[in-house]
């Protein structure tokens, strides 16, 4: 089975066990205890996740995704909601959970408006949220709700740099509209990868995404490695479309880095979570270095040595290569140019 479906049907399995016990809970809120009224509430949450979820996941987050990403945040979040409502009126308003169930049926629908408002009212609320963590990013969100860096720490971190090869050519041909619009689409192909391969994007700069993981998490089936070819993997798919529309298949190149970073929220007004230390600066120079290397990939020694596995594919060392800013070089490998296959996500 695809990776990535096996993970989406693992998310769905859990949303709807959720979702399920959620909905037995609110029976029991309103009074109804006896079997077949609790059968029809657990009933009810099966239906109505199962299909939500089943769209969000299989068709919102899958063919219409970056139709719905070119979308402003406000219509994106009426359209999944007007979508919402559209499953979970019917399912209530017919009573399929108490047919099924075969508990009793409520002739005068006095129910439906409490649950239906109810049920829409939750679904809105988590589609803000949603909206809202896509903004700045799931782990953002959740480190500001936590106060994880509230106080500055170091951690140790794997750092991504991929670059989009060309890009100054791209913007002279292109005009400033046509070069964002070739950007932003990049980046959402881009985003595949790092959501397979579960790193988080630290920023965007330019034509330039940085992409980091917490050491442990990195570790894992070099992920960082397996993430930049997902990457080239998603473009190559998207290559005929891209030249279609923009009159270039677009190439990236990246560098990888691994050691201590200081991690911690900064700012007021427009407060963010930030990143410094030299494994950042590293990571830039070791990018700068990648343009000119057969293969278009850089990663430090440091990088390789962390992981808990032997790399996917084959990488060749290139020794150790001067670098601005360090004295001694860095030791570095490289990957081939051709590797374009799937790469199963870890």
């Amino acid at each position: 089975m695809n990776a990535r479906l096996a993970k989406k049907l693992r998310l769905l399995a859990v949303i709807v066990a959720a979702s399920m016990a959620g909905a037995a809970v609110y029976s029991l809120t309103r009074g109804l205890t006896s079997a077949r009224e609790i059968a029809a509430g657990i009933l009810y949450g099966l239906l109505i996740s199962g299909a939500i979820v089943s769209i969000s996941l299989f068709v919102l987050e899958g063919p219409m995704r970056l139709w719905l990403g070119g979308l402003s945040f406000t219509a994106n979040l009426m359209l999944r909601s007007a979508i919402y409502a559209a499953i979970i009126v019917p399912i209530l308003f017919f009573q399929l959970g108490s047919l099924i169930a075969g508990a009793p049926l409520d002739p005068l629908h006095e129910a439906f408006w409490t649950d239906a408002s109810y049920s829409v009212g939750c679904v809105v609320v988590a589609n803000l949220v949603l909206g809202i963590t896509n903004i700045i990013g799931p782990r953002a969100f959740l480190n500001f709700i936590v106060g994880r860096y509230h106080i500055p720490v170091e951690e140790k971190r794997f750092v991504l740099f991929v670059d989009i090869a060309g890009s100054t050519g791209l913007a002279e041909r292109l005009g400033g509209i046509g070069i964002h619009r070739l950007l932003d689409r990049i980046f959402r192909l881009l985003t595949l990868a790092v959501v397979d391969y579960r790193g988080e994007v630290l920023d965007y700069v330019g034509d330039e995404v940085i992409v980091t993981w917490r050491e442990r998490s990195g570790a894992i089936e070099c992920r960082p490695l397996r993430c930049f070819m997902g990457m080239r993997y998603e473009l190559s798919r998207a290559a005929g479309e891209l030249e279609r529309e923009f009159g270039v298949a677009p190439r990236i190149r990246g560098s990888l880095h691994f050691g201590p970073v200081i991690v911690g929220e900064i700012g007021d007004v427009k407060r963010a979570i930030v990143f410094n230390g030299d494994v950042m600066n590293t990571a830039a120079r070791l990018e700068e270095l990648s343009r000119n290397v057969d293969g278009g990939f850089l990663a430090s020694r440091a990088a390789m040595d962390r992981f808990s596995s032997n790399p996917p594919f084959a990488v060749r060392d290139l020794g150790r290569l001067p670098i601005r800013g360090r004295a001694d070089g860095i030791d570095v490998v490289g990957i081939g140019a051709g590797l374009l296959s799937d790469p199963a996500p870890a």
